[in-house]
């Protein structure tokens, strides 16, 4: 009864309709938007807050001797270091794998390999407009100079995939984009030593499975 309740459900919601939008203000990483949408279960008029956010890419990339590359710098919003996989803004006018292979040679100095795209996912839908592309880089070789912007100071590392699901067992790695990434390459929390290590193919959410590492 419960599931055919949700049915129901499910098939009479429809779409907000949009009654108006206003530009609020434009800051450094993404611009605010208002709009007015109508709710169609009762016609109440909601004023929405939108964030125009630029693309994000993330990159799961390992090196030849399977080590994964990690970065580490301070974040203002938690206060603190964060262990994160490389990852960046997608800039206008370029494409998001353009966008993975720059942030990656740019953040950590490694380049080249066999990149495969893993698909995309919402970072978060109730008010920002945006995507994130996620991307697995296999055999990258460390080949070029960092060329970090102004507002970075990032530490590069290499860790195994063992040393990595330590650092998320004991909370030194909390990025939930970081990690939903590497999900879709490695068991993260394995309950059977068997599945520990990478998968034998990859999750990719926009075609067929890719062969894993």
């Amino acid at each position: 009864m419960y599931k055919e309740g949700c049915v129901a459900d499910q098939e009479r919601q429809k779409p907000w309709k949009l009654l108006r939008s206003e530009a609020a203000a434009e800051l450094p990483i993404f611009d605010v938007r208002y709009d007015w949408m109508e709710n169609p279960r009762n016609g109440a008029c909601l004023k929405a807050v939108v964030l125009e956010v630029p693309d994000w890419v993330t990159i799961a990339a390992v090196t030849e001797d399977q080590q994964l590359v990690l970065v580490r710098q301070y974040r203002f919003g938690a206060a603190e270091f964060t262990t994160e996989l490389p990852a960046g803004l997608v800039n206008s006018g370029e494409e998001h794998e353009q966008a993975a292979r720059r942030e990656l040679r740019e953040e950590t100095g490694y380049a080249g390999g066999d990149w495969t795209y893993l698909g995309w996912v919402q970072p978060n839908p109730a008010y920002q407009d945006n995507r994130l592309h996620q991307w697995l880089a296999r055999n990258v070789r460390l080949c070029a100079p960092r060329r970090l912007d102004d507002g970075e100071d990032i530490a590069v590392s290499l860790a195994s995939l063992e040393e990595a699901r330590e650092e998320i067992a004991q909370g030194r790695m909390r990025n939930s984009l970081a990690l939903l990434t590497l999900s879709r390459v490695s068991n993260l929390w394995p309950a059977d030593p068997r599945q520990s290590g990478f998968l034998g193919a990859c999750l990719t959410l926009d075609g067929p499975l890719a062969e894993g590492l």
